[in-house]
């Protein structure tokens, strides 16, 4: 089928290369005139499609994917579709499919997982909107999710895609934690001597083994200390509003609340909190306190490869996102 493509990013354009591969004309637009787009406005775009038009929007969650909804809402017409593959929140789809859906135009929310990856293994999708939207899309579905039964799901109505997504993201945090967790006891045992190994050989036949971990296992063999990276981690966020969520849905969820608030921690210098905690203990028992460093010892505590990163080296047969 035909579909034109906003946002040609390290996803959108990926995604929109794997459509090509499958068949289908895709047209591409980024607002980086260096991106590899094949129009040079969202108004040639739309010229360039065969109506009914199908438009994919992949650009960066909130204001930029508001705005540019807004703008294919001006010049679509009744019967176009929009589908948003971004990391929106599942409230701004409901926004966005009653706002279009005046106008007749259709909306769809697919959260999409699969990362740098996807071109090669596919993307997996979760999907909201009206059953006849979706089915229009459907081919474009098939095309972008991995090989087998799995990797797509029609999860309900408009932003129960994002939902979805907003979920899945969530358990990824928990998970991520708990392997970090994980590598920094096995680090700190004097009896452990080869820490990348052992998360290989989890690899296979234990209940633990995912494609987080092989892509855990890559990163070590790249740097088996991790010396070139700091501990320092953001959230996009996905986890605070799957914690929002949840605190509406009364819905308890430790594990996921634990890994966001350790993602705060790592960006703190020095906690706030503790230095409470500190003092508290020196009023009431007189322990020892640390002195804090001068800003002269902070400099010189800065160490001059932090944040630098490695590229991304694909292993053979790499399992499909999860």
């Amino acid at each position: 089928m035909e579909i034109g493509f906003v946002g040609l990013g390290k996803m959108g354009g990926n995604m929109a290369e794997r459509l090509r591969r499958g068949g289908h004309t895709v047209y591409g637009f980024d607002r980086a005139p260096s991106a590899p787009r094949d129009v040079s406005s969202i108004e040639e775009l739309v010229q360039k499609l065969a109506k009914p038009r199908v438009v994919w929007v992949m650009v960066p969650s909130g204001e930029p994917t508001r705005q540019t909804v807004a703008a294919l809402g001006d010049i679509l017409e009744p019967g176009d579709l929009v589908v948003d593959g971004g990391n929106s929140r599942y409230t701004d789809d409901q926004v966005h499919a009653e706002r279009l859906g005046a106008k007749g135009i259709g909306y769809i929310d697919a959260g999409v997982s699969g990362g740098v990856w996807g071109l090669e293994n596919g993307y997996a999708l979760m999907v909201g909107g009206d059953p006849e939207h979706v089915a229009r899309v459907k081919p474009v579905f098939d095309t972008l999710k991995p090989a087998g039964r799995g990797g797509y799901v029609h999860a309900g109505a408009a932003g129960a895609g994002h939902f979805a997504k907003m979920v899945h993201n969530g358990i990824e945090y928990g998970i991520m934690q708990a392997y970090g967790e994980g590598y920094e006891l096995l680090q700190a045992a004097d009896a452990v001597t080869n820490v990348p190994e052992i998360f290989r050989s989890w690899t296979e036949g234990t209940v633990i083994r995912s494609w987080l971990l092989d892509l855990l296992v890559l990163a070590l063999d790249a740097d088996p200390e991790l010396a070139q990276l700091r501990g320092y981690a953001e959230d996009s966020g996905e986890g605070r509003w799957t914690l929002q969520a949840a605190i509406e849905h009364a819905v308890p969820m430790p594990v996921i609340a634990a890994a966001l608030f350790a993602r705060f921690a790592s960006r703190q210098d020095d906690s706030p909190a503790m230095k409470v905690v500190a003092a508290l203990r020196k009023q009431f028992g007189g322990h020892a306190v640390t002195a804090a460093a001068s800003s002269a010892q902070k400099r010189a505590d800065v160490s001059p490869g932090a944040g630098v990163s490695s590229g991304v080296v694909s292993p053979p047969n790499a399992p499909p996102p999860g």
